[in-house]
């Protein structure tokens, strides 16, 4: 795979709360925002929207970080490229006041801003409401975000904050616990689903985290859990990214399953 030109992307700004990023969007039907994980909004992230809006959904993709289209893998740019890419990402999260990256019971501010760029969306796309995966660093902003009653399907892949190897840290994810009220609310309601992948030996995603989203959640969470025989053997670092770096997409293949009830999700609760 090489770097990919986004060609049939359009992209803009959005501002709010004199916060502004670039959005990348494509296709057409409710909103689905796509938010990226280390090193950014690479080709198989891109893929992945791609077939998002297939299933005829509008792919939003706020650019936070890193280069968008650029290949992080090896054979691309080499080592040092690969490298470089993802030092480059990691330095702009460390230095932002966007992120929480080792609190826990906090939500990240960069949150408000997708909260609102959501609520556009909707607005512009229509439909009942929006959905949202977040990956990895990103994971938990999906969960953050179902505090807006127009979020209708959130997705927490690989949700890997707050960083931490305590023990007794790795139960919580990166949300208030006034967020947290909101959304368990909800989900007591009946009014919301929440969807969580991760491989299962994943250091990033403990045990006890997805645990911790039962206990929080109930039946309301939904967890889609891999043996890490199950990843893409050719995919860059260990089994982590679900629906990306280490989705083996063919018909029969564990990871391939779990993206069937991702996009499931999304047409359940947004093309019904």
């Amino acid at each position: 795979m090489t770097d990919d030109a986004l060609l049939d992307f359009d992209q803009e700004t959005f501002t709010d709360g004199g916060t502004t990023h670039s959005v990348h969007r494509s296709g057409s039907g409710p909103a689905v925002l796509v938010i990226a994980e280390i090193p950014g909004i690479t080709p198989k992230v891109l893929e992945f929207a791609r077939t998002v809006r297939a299933e005829g959904f509008t792919v939003v993709l706020p650019h936070l970080f890193g280069a968008p289209g650029r290949d992080p893998n090896p054979p691309a740019h080499g080592w040092t490229g690969t490298v470089a890419t993802g030092v480059r990402a990691l330095g702009r999260v460390c230095i932002s006041r966007e992120f929480s990256l080792f609190a826990p019971g906090r939500t990240s501010p960069v949150v408000t801003w997708l909260r609102a760029l959501a609520a556009r969306e909707h607005e512009r796309c229509g439909g009942p409401g929006v959905g949202a995966i977040g990956m990895c660093l990103t994971g938990g902003f999906a969960l953050a975000m179902a505090t807006d009653e127009r979020m209708l399907a959130p997705v927490l892949s690989q949700p890997s904050l707050p960083l931490t190897l305590l023990p007794g840290r790795k139960r919580g994810t990166d949300i208030s616990p006034e967020d947290l009220a909101v959304v368990k609310q909800r989900c007591l309601a009946g009014d919301l689903q929440v969807m969580g992948l991760r491989f299962r030996g994943d250091k990033l995603v403990s045990d006890e985290r997805f645990a911790w989203l039962r206990d929080q959640l109930g039946d309301a969470f939904v967890a889609v859990e891999l043996d890490d025989e199950d990843a893409n053997p050719e995919g860059l670092l260990p089994p982590h990214s679900v629906v990306t770096e280490h989705l083996i997409d063919e018909p029969g293949s564990r990871t391939r399953a779990a993206l069937d009830d991702v996009l499931d999700l999304f047409r359940k609760k947004l093309l019904a």
